[in-house]
């Protein structure tokens, strides 16, 4: 198939709500099957504590300056936004769930799918927890197992495998809750590990088998796929602002610093460290400059870096997929910048390591910024709504069309000039008027 007969797709505006930063991007499909990134808005985020909205005020305050600087570089009105939702609060389990069917002749359906599926949300589940993903593994139809694909087969019993990612009801409400309080709408609420996945994992990464680790400011999120299915979630509850709080205690220097010098002179593995130069922070209120040195530095941001990687293992083992990972493990997100972090992932995890960049899906042409693993949710974000308004239905999209009259005036005007009398009227008068008799003008 040709992406030049593609048709542009409509632009989607995702909103990416991290502990460090809040990140709005709009964009859409060109004809040519990749992502244009149209406009990006960028800002400090004070509202959020490990992925869950702690200041209703300052995270408003953050997704309207994001969304406005979003507007002015897209020059496109922003009315809808697709939102990520992250935090130690997610959860996952196991679940079977069984359908048995009128007919054994009759071909199985998506209907059939759907109804399995929307059992799941039924499940009971501890107080204040909800369910955000409902994601089918296997298919067993009358008892013939690992089925990836049942449409089109016959068989009286359905069952399915599922991976359910659940998450709190009070934090997603804060969420929806900051989005309305800036004149925006939620169209839809995406687990930001998933996002990611979408734009720095390949196909063939995910159907041989790896592990995404998200390395955030607040919190590392941990994604497994085997044979293109998301197989296990986690969360652990902290990422790079650890690191920078270590550096603060184990230099004496305060929180500003201790971030510049962990991403000005940090070094994850260090061994690497060759010239051991001493860095020079300036005092406070004139008292004596102190003086660091980069293998002291390195050795900081490695112990806790050590720690995250022994967590990984733990869920990777804990997966059961342990074995079945042949592409290994891909960094990304902000604590993915750190030198040589995938030298110490290898060295810590004896697996196969590489940084994901979210580039693989955008457009020629675009802003080198968006070529970090900074952006790899908000990308993926983009992506997942672009597919999402791509597979809506006609109808829905005719009722959010608002060329039509918004006002009752408006409305009734329409509907008085295309009714039968108002016409039959008008060409009356035009046949009148264009008589060549006078006593018939």
């Amino acid at each position: 198939m040709s992406f030049k007969h593609l048709k542009k797709s409509e632009p989607v505006v995702a909103l990416d709500l991290g502990t460090t930063k809040v990140c709005v991007l709009v964009g859409r499909r060109n004809e040519y099957g990749k992502i244009e990134v149209m406009g990006l808005g960028k800002v400090e985020s004070e509202g959020i504590l490990r992925g869950i909205v702690s200041n209703i005020d300052k995270t408003v305050k953050a997704i309207s300056d994001a969304v406005d600087i979003a507007e002015r570089n897209a020059k496109y009105e922003i009315k809808g936004v697709h939102a990520g939702i992250a935090g130690q609060h997610i959860k996952s389990l196991q679940h079977r769930g069984i359908l048995t069917r009128d007919s054994a002749q009759t071909e199985i359906s998506q209907e059939d799918i759907n109804k399995l599926i929307n059992d799941m949300y039924k499940l009971v589940l501890p107080p204040g927890d909800k369910i955000l993903h409902v994601i089918p593994q296997e298919y067993t139809v009358d008892h013939e197992e690992g089925i990836t694909d049942p449409i089109g087969m016959s068989g009286v019993r359905l069952e399915a495998n599922f991976h359910i990612i659940t998450g709190q009801i009070s934090a997603s409400n804060n969420i929806l809750r900051c989005i309305e309080r800036v004149g925006l709408k939620a169209a839809d609420m995406t687990l930001e590990p998933i996002a990611s996945a979408e734009s720095v994992l390949s196909r063939q990464e995910k159907e041989a088998g790896v592990v995404l680790v998200d390395i955030g400011g607040g919190t590392t999120d941990i994604t497994i796929f085997q044979e293109g299915i998301i197989r296990h979630t986690a969360v652990i509850p902290f990422g790079g602002n650890v690191i920078t709080k270590d550096i603060k205690e184990g230099c004496t220097v305060m929180n500003d610093q201790a971030e510049k010098l962990k991403i000005k002179f940090g070094c994850a593995l260090a061994e690497e460290i060759v010239d051991n130069r001493i860095i020079t922070i300036s005092g406070i209120n004139g008292r004596d400059p102190k003086e660091i040195s980069e293998k002291n530095l390195a050795k900081i941001i490695q112990a806790r870096l050590e720690e995250i990687f022994d967590y990984v293992l733990w869920e990777i083992r804990r997966s059961g997929y342990e074995r079945k990972l042949i592409a290994g493990i891909v960094l990304t997100g902000g604590g993915a910048l750190l030198k040589h972090i995938d030298l110490l992932a290898e060295y810590h995890t004896g697996m196969p390591t590489r940084i994901g960049l979210p580039v693989e899906h955008l457009a020629h042409g675009y802003e080198e910024q968006l070529a970090s693993p900074i952006f790899a949710t908000a990308i993926g974000l983009l992506i997942h709504g672009i597919k999402l308004s791509e597979h809506r239905p006609k109808d829905e999209e005719a009722e959010d069309d608002d060329t039509g009259p918004t006002t009752k005036e408006e409305k009734y005007t329409e509907i008085a000039q295309n009714s039968w009398y108002t016409k039959l009227f008008n060409k009356t008068k035009e046949f009148f008027e264009a008589s060549p008799d006078p006593d018939l003008r």
